[in-house]
């Protein structure tokens, strides 16, 4: 089992910067890829950045240019949130991903005010 905490989300303005931190513990894994995706009301969830055991990285069109994803290790990852935008509000959720395990955090808001 793998349990992941996020922390970081919060109110902000447009234009406005927020990070994101995830932790993974349980039985980890170090050829793991972690990421964040993310779900707005009435929307489905959708990737926002992933970044693999290698630091191979993958961003959604949307947050190119604006979004950092990065780890210090194998059992964390975070997101560095620039330029912020009121599309960018949704609840963020934290992925880890090994082979056919996929594990979730419980989410952590983020609103972006206009």
């Amino acid at each position: 089992q793998v349990r992941l905490v996020e922390s970081g989300g919060g109110l902000v303005q447009a234009g406005g910067s927020l990070r994101l931190s995830c932790t993974a513990s349980g039985i980890i894994f170090s050829d793991n890829a972690m990421g964040w995706y993310r779900q707005a009301p009435g929307k489905q969830r959708e990737l926002v950045a992933t970044i693999t055991d290698s630091g191979r990285t993958n961003y959604a069109d949307s947050v190119k240019g604006r979004f950092t994803i990065s780890r210090d290790n194998y059992k964390t990852v975070s997101l560095q949130m620039n330029s912020l935008r009121p599309d960018d509000t949704a609840v963020y959720y934290c992925s880890y991903l090994r082979g056919s395990d996929n594990y979730w955090g419980q989410g952590t808001q983020v609103t972006v005010s206009s």
